[in-house]
């Protein structure tokens, strides 16, 4: 997990196509099948909550992990 500065999303981490988000409201939640082209894009977004909600949020199925 890599820390972000943004003030929705605390970390980030991939793997095998599962992207990882720590929110600084405390829950880690998983996300399955997601591209990592989409990472990348999250990882270089001038802003990271923005690009969460328009590009993964409600796009990819997720389960809360933490």
């Amino acid at each position: 997990m890599q820390p972000v500065s943004s003030s929705n999303l605390s970390s980030v981490g991939y793997e095998n196509g599962t992207l990882y988000i720590a929110f600084n409201s405390g829950g880690v939640y998983s996300y399955s099948n997601v591209p990592f082209s989409v990472y990348q894009g999250l990882m270089n977004a001038g802003s990271h909550g923005e690009y969460f909600h328009q590009y993964i949020k409600n796009v990819y199925p997720y389960k809360r992990i933490g």
